[in-house]
């Protein structure tokens, strides 16, 4: 992952909430990095770019953009771990985004990260 923060601030701009806790967006920002100060830089640029509001330990998406599933969730087979609970995977789910790919993930943490659960 070159681009934490692009990458970040994608994942964000995708949640399909309408607010969440910090500590909710948190726990999907997790998934990319778990430094705290890079954690911090990508909710300030997603704040700074208008791409979430955060007030109050709430943070609420501006865009509607969601993962389109079909088009921008790949399944690749192999020996992978879940980028978000550790489980161990035959059949990873990766995320698509412009600023690279985000994953793997299991089928039940796949819609965790993305906001369907």
């Amino acid at each position: 992952m070159d681009r934490p923060v692009e990458l970040g601030v994608e994942l964000l701009a995708h949640l399909e909430h309408e607010e969440l806790s910090v500590a909710d967006a948190i726990d999907r920002i997790e998934t990319i990095t778990t430094d705290p100060a890079l954690q911090r830089e990508i909710l300030d640029t997603a704040v700074a770019r208008g791409v979430i509001d955060r007030e109050d330990g709430v943070v609420r998406p501006q865009s509607r953009a969601y993962v389109r599933f079909e088009e921008q969730v790949v399944r690749k087979e192999g020996e992978f771990t879940c980028r978000r609970c550790g489980a161990g995977l035959s059949t990873g789910h990766f995320v698509e985004f412009d600023a690279g790919e985000l994953g793997p993930f299991g089928s039940s943490c796949i819609r965790k990260v993305t906001g369907r659960d």
